[in-house]
């Protein structure tokens, strides 16, 4: 039996979860095979030599952590793509709730050493919170970088942290090694990140993020930094649901440096993730690596298509 199923399984098998149609549904649903959420503490597992068996429990718990992260993000952002449009906003508020208590209990249903289920189980309730503290301040829409970074590190990045430090620890890992694993898969969620800002920010027709005036990366340095073209993208911000308003600040997004910036906070954290994976002493890297990789690949085939990243000198900052 393949990995994801029987991961799924785990999940589908605790306790009321069995019982409850609606939430196996979701479940089937939101965490395809290839999805991150399976892979990654099978990932952390060979790179510290464990069996992949060990993890089953933890792709079950994160499954259904994800999960709930999901339902809450698409009420909070009012996303019309939200499965509360389906299902209803207290139902959805309720299974969201009963899901996060899931994904601990398929850490307590594991059979793991006690020791290793409450580092666990630290972890995870950690990354909860944190999630829930990023979601505040994302709720608030952040108006400058300080802020914007702040949203990335404690909704966007805890998840892929907790997924590969949780998935070491079942694994056998010793905490150091499971800690630098959970900073390589801090960075990556930052790059996972600023790849959706760029999806959305270029999508067509208008993306919510330019719809509800929200602050992704590409939109927020256009509205920030000083450049020529800024007062006329402002003006264009109101009338993005129009094709043409869209296609022309889509334009000045790629004019202004917007989407170099992206690019260049891209190579950044991918080097220092891959500077990090080569500090751990690990059986195997091939698979982090890789992941990291993907990640990466758009823009090396940016530049292979003749792309030219211009950030202005290479600055870290908007602003400096």
């Amino acid at each position: 039996m393949e990995f994801h199923t029987q991961a799924l399984n785990f999940a589908l098998e605790l306790p009321f979860v069995r019982e409850w149609p609606d939430v196996q549904d979701l479940l089937k649903r939101a965490a395809p095979p290839n999805a991150a959420v399976w892979k990654m503490p099978a990932l952390a597992c060979e790179a510290v030599g464990g069996t992949l068996d060990r993890v089953i429990p933890v792709s079950a718990a994160l499954a259904c952590l994800q999960l709930n992260i999901i339902l809450i993000d698409d009420l909070l952002d009012d996303d019309p793509r939200g499965e509360y449009h389906r299902i209803g906003a207290p139902t959805t508020a309720n299974i969201a709730s009963a899901l996060q208590a899931a994904g601990l209990e398929a850490i307590v249903h594991s059979e793991a050493d006690r020791a290793i289920k409450l580092a666990a189980l630290d972890s995870l309730n950690r990354m909860m919170l944190t999630t829930a503290f990023g979601q505040h301040f994302d709720a608030h829409n952040p108006t400058d970088e300080e802020a914007y970074w702040r949203v990335v590190q404690t909704k966007s990045s805890p998840f892929f942290a907790a997924a590969l430090q949780v998935g070491a620890l079942f694994a056998g890992a010793a905490a150091q090694t499971a800690e630098g694993l959970r900073q390589i898969g801090h960075l990556y969620g930052e790059m996972i990140q600023i790849h959706d800002d760029l999806d959305d920010a270029m999508a067509i027709p208008a993306n919510p993020d330019w719809l509800q005036g929200r602050s992704s990366l590409p939109i927020l340095f256009a509205r920030l930094v000083d450049h020529p073209d800024r007062p006329r993208f402002l003006e264009l911000c109101q009338l993005v649901s129009g094709t043409q308003a869209l296609a022309e600040a889509q334009m000045i997004l790629i004019r202004c440096g917007a989407i170099s910036y992206c690019m260049d906070q891209l190579i950044r954290r991918h080097k220092q993730a891959e500077e990090l994976l080569g500090s751990i002493a690990l059986a195997h890297t091939a698979g982090v690596a890789d992941l990291l990789e993907t990640q990466i690949k758009p823009v090396r085939e940016f530049f292979r298509a003749g792309g030219v990243l211009q950030n202005n000198g290479g600055e870290e900052s908007m602003t400096t």
